[in-house]
């Protein structure tokens, strides 16, 4: 009775392998030959041949087949247009990657794709007479250009800018060195941007210096903000001016946004004398360059005679198109501040195309002089920075 019971054990046995084996593998046969394989999230070139059929998308290989059922689920959400996702633009992270249509993921064509460079330079500059007096009747042909010391013969527009948008950077040394007059020149800033910054057009911030720079104000263009950024403000510790100066220029003005032109200045309250800054001044004036920033610079040192923080002040000013002052005591202070409003209102613009530019980074200097007029001085930044060029 047990052999009889063995053998009808393993006759069932075998038929339900039997049974078994071809099923396994046909469900492996369908799961390799019939799921299609996901499309690429990117578009890319043409391919021969036909495009397997688009379930879901993926950024790398083929999924298993495991990773087949959730790459279809995903599919079957829904997904935002593509007309809403610029050409040439990776769409943006949503938690689902995008699925492109097939037609234009197989028409996407990189050689058919053109970029323009416009080469055009904004050059903001100050005429004077001898007596310092502002000229505003410039006209184009009164000017000449020298961009890379060849004459500009493309000028693509002239006018007298008396109401371009500011974007103010005011540096204050708070180092001990200005402790003893201090108060009254952060009075006397004060008044410079409550004329300054006009509601909804201009905007500034405010940045004290010691042995580090640090924003009490970041662009606003309510003075009473600005006046407690000024105010807030206490000195001590070391010189850091080259810092403050850097720092403003490449992650503030560099980084604010603009619709069209505007003048950018950077006014620096110090006696000059650095001697904690980690860049060089040199490479403080190049970023101030690279920021299209005037430097005004107003000197605390009152002793009547200038010195080697003086010079240093005036390099930065003269490389920029600005202007130095020396005021021979604190009450002078506003009237510099007050003539620093007025330059600021009484400026040109001029727009060309530079000669033989060349996309190589280089600084190309610039200069711009008055035709038959000895006697009128034109002040401008000393030159610009040639657009790097484009990395494949």
């Amino acid at each position: 009775m047990i052999a009889s019971l063995l053998r009808r054990w393993s006759s069932a046995s075998v038929a339900f392998l039997f049974c078994t084996v071809p099923f396994t593998w046909a469900v492996a046969q369908t799961s390799q030959t019939e799921l299609p394989t996901a499309p690429s999230a990117v578009a890319m070139p043409k391919k021969q041949g036909p495009a397997p059929p688009a379930t879901a998308p993926s950024a790398t290989a083929a999924p298993t087949p495991l990773a087949a059922e959730p790459a279809q689920s995903a599919a079957q959400k829904p997904q935002p247009p593509v007309a809403d996702t610029p050409s040439g633009t990776p769409p943006q992270a949503t938690g689902q990657p995008t699925v492109q249509p097939k037609d234009q993921a197989d028409d996407f064509d990189p050689a058919a794709t053109i970029v323009s460079r416009v080469n055009e330079v904004n050059m903001v500059f100050t005429a004077t007479d001898k007596h310092g007096h502002f000229i505003k009747d410039l006209k184009k042909d009164d000017i000449q250009i020298l961009d890379d010391t060849k004459q500009v013969s493309r000028i693509r527009s002239f006018s007298s800018q008396t109401d371009l948008p500011l974007q103010v950077a005011l540096l204050v040394d708070a180092s001990n060195s200005v402790r003893d007059r201090f108060k009254f020149e952060q009075e006397a800033a004060i008044e410079f941007l409550n004329q300054i910054v006009r509601p909804n057009y201009d905007k500034a911030f405010v940045i004290g210096f010691d042995a580090t720079p640090e924003v009490t104000q970041d662009f606003t263009d309510n003075s009473e903000f600005l006046a407690k950024g000024v105010r807030s403000l206490r000195p001590g510790g070391g010189t850091a001016m080259y810092d403050a100066i850097y720092f403003s220029c490449r992650d503030k003005l560099l980084k604010a946004p603009r619709n069209g032109p505007v003048r950018r200045a950077v006014i620096i309250l110090s006696d000059g004398d650095d001697n904690q800054s980690h860049v060089s001044r040199e490479e403080a004036i190049e970023m101030a360059q690279r920021a299209e920033a005037i430097i005004y610079t107003i000197s605390t040192n009152i002793s009547g005679t200038k010195n080697k923080g003086d010079k240093v002040l005036e390099r930065m000013s003269e490389a920029t198109g600005g202007r130095a002052f020396f005021p021979f005591k604190v009450q002078d202070v506003a009237d510099a501040f007050t003539e620093i409003q007025d330059e600021l209102r009484s400026q040109y613009l001029i727009s060309y195309t530079p000669p033989d530019l060349i996309a190589d980074g280089h600084f190309r200097p610039v200069e711009i002089s008055a035709l038959n007029q000895k006697n009128l001085r034109v002040r401008s930044r000393h030159g610009y920075f040639a657009p790097s060029p484009r990395k494949h």
